[in-house]
């Protein structure tokens, strides 16, 4: 699908604010969270989830989309598998959990019935699936406790039950089958009361999503599902911009969002029941600019924590959604650029890192770029802070969320915005001033940040110019005097440009440049001046969420006190 060519240009000197607390929850925040699991300990909670229960499903809804196959796979093996993370299903002891928070939030979840129907027959299936249901059930069905009962795992388990219930319901026991639908009945009348208070973005759409699927798909819910669809609205006016890009500014979060949706659509299909407006909107938002921050190859750029995502995969789920569009250019509040010319793909992070309450493992990334020619990737960011496999060392893991871990200017060998020891964000980057302007075939960006203007006296902007056939990269890094005190001395700076997996760095013979040779065999120069080229190791986090070998370019020098100009230019050879 051919790129949008509409003018898209953004007035000079337009400003993006990193906007609320750089900390972490606000005391309101901290104290309503304090309130929450007080109030789950009581025995009023408890008696508001008695009742009279409803012991069938109006109608069961599809699955939108396949599920992990190799997941699927080690489940027919006996194990529950997550990213190098795996307990076997003879050992699962849910009053004893031993494993990490993320296979937690998978086990807890039921998000591995997809896997498990992708590969297995319903014969084959049931029994699995039934195993694990009578496991948590026995532990979680008439205990309210974190983390099986929090909002957030409640939505998402409604989705999953009521799409997969031929896996979990299948039973002659009628016994069994009783305690699940009650079970089920039990947590959509938890989140009645509960949905609003998850943390807001993901969480709270997942909860406000359960809601409206037990109203559709538990008989009498129609007053429960007007509720649900306010409360979503509200939640989705809460978490996305107008533009369609989530506030939290991850991507993996936007494919999250997109998903939960997706499949909350299929249970208004199921009831032959139109979705409401707002779904609809959000979709058709998001959807682009999903888009926005994807490769020539459809595969997702690596931002905010997230590792890539495979373009066949993004391909499904935006087929699931039956939203038709072309890739968002800009996304003014999202802060993500998009220029594409010619077989070229560069995407820029041209706004402030997120509010540390809005998302967990936010990186120090503004104004680093990735850059793809056709389906490769030519330059990428490390990535993966928040999707890599379990072995993988946690100083790692927070050290890919580092400026340094990014193809961007480095000065002081310190972050652009400050990373804390408890993984909040601190000060750093609260302004990004940029200006976009498309003529003669070309796309030309100019964007600065004051992340080190307190620090080290120095505003960075960055100009990048994307020929019109989309052959040539150009780009000036300028660090400009910010403030009125005079900085003494010189200070250090590296330019860090990581190159893709496959892709080989051989220095020229002056030192200025390099030969860039691709896995297909195109070859492309990088050429630098105004500092000293070097080349180093580094690393790229995969689509598998493990760790691969790779080289990065890196353009050192000082920078005296009256600010340094440093231009670099990649040209396809070939």
């Amino acid at each position: 699908m051919s790129e949008e060519r509409a003018p898209d240009g953004i007035d000079e000197g337009k400003r993006l604010i990193r906007i609320g607390s750089s900390a972490g929850l606000s005391l309101a925040d901290r104290v309503a969270e304090r309130f929450r699991k007080l109030a789950w300990r009581t025995p009023l909670h408890a008696l508001r989830l008695r009742g009279r229960h409803p012991l069938k499903l109006v109608a069961v809804p599809e699955d939108p989309f396949v599920g992990d196959a190799r997941r699927g796979n080690a489940l027919l093996d006996g194990r529950i598998a997550l990213r190098g993370d795996s307990v076997a299903i003879a050992d699962l002891d849910f009053a004893k959990p031993d494993w990490s928070k993320p296979l937690a939030h998978h086990l807890h979840s039921f998000a591995w019935l997809r896997d498990l129907s992708t590969v297995a027959t319903r014969p084959v299936g049931v029994p699995i699936a039934e195993t694990i249901m009578r496991l948590w059930l026995e532990v979680h069905a008439d205990k309210v406790s974190e983390p099986a009962w929090t909002p957030e795992l409640w939505g998402r388990r409604i989705l999953h039950w009521t799409a997969h219930a031929p896996l979990i319901l299948s039973s002659s026991d009628l016994v069994y089958r009783s305690k699940v639908l009650n079970t089920l009945a039990r947590g959509a009348r938890h989140l009645d009361r509960s949905a609003d208070k998850a943390p807001a973005g993901v969480a709270r759409i997942a909860a406000w999503c359960g809601v409206i699927c037990a109203g559709l798909l538990i008989p009498g819910g129609d007053p429960r599902r007007q509720i649900g669809e306010d409360g979503l609205e509200k939640a989705i006016e809460g978490a996305v911009y107008e533009d369609g890009g989530v506030i939290a500014r991850a991507p993996l979060a936007q494919v999250d969002i997109i998903m939960l949706l997706t499949a909350l659509r299929e249970a208004y299909t199921a009831r032959r029941l139109a979705p409401p407006a707002t779904l609809s909107a959000a979709l058709g938002r998001m959807v682009p600019a999903l888009q926005g921050v994807c490769h020539g190859d459809h595969g997702l750029s690596s931002w905010q924590g997230g590792g890539p995502i495979r373009g066949e995969r993004i391909d499904e789920i935006i087929a699931a959604t039956g939203v038709r569009a072309r890739p968002l250019r800009q996304a003014r509040d999202w802060g993500y650029q998009r220029l594409a010319q010619g077989e070229a793909v560069v995407i820029v992070d041209a706004a402030p890192p997120p509010v540390s309450r809005l998302a967990e493992g936010g990186c120090a990334s503004t104004l680093a770029f990735e850059m793809s020619d056709g389906a490769e990737r030519l330059i990428v960011n490390c990535g993966g802070a928040r999707a890599a496999i379990a072995q993988i060392p946690a100083t790692l893991s927070e050290g890919l969320r580092t400026t340094a871990a990014h193809s961007t200017l480095v000065v002081g060998d310190s972050n652009s915005t400050a990373i804390h020891a408890d993984g909040t964000l601190g000060k750093g980057v609260a302004e990004v001033e940029l200006a976009r302007q498309e003529s003669n075939g070309a796309s030309r960006l100019e964007a600065s940040h004051d992340g080190y203007a307190r620090r080290f006296g120095f505003l960075h902007r960055r100009q990048l110019l994307l020929a019109g056939d989309g052959r040539e990269l150009r780009g000036d890094d300028m660090l400009l005097p910010a403030g009125r005190k005079r900085k003494v001395g010189t200070i250090p700076f590296a330019i860090r440009f990581h190159l893709g997996a496959g892709v080989e760095a051989a220095p020229t013979a002056d030192g200025m440049a390099a030969l860039l040779r691709l896995p297909s065999g195109r070859l492309w120069q990088f050429r630098c001046r105004g500092g000293t080229l070097t080349i180093e190791e580094s690393l790229w986090i995969d689509p598998d969420g493990r760790p691969v070998s790779t080289q990065q370019l890196v353009v050192g020098g000082e920078a005296a006190a009256g600010g340094e100009n440093i231009s670099w230019a990649l040209k396809r050879a070939t």
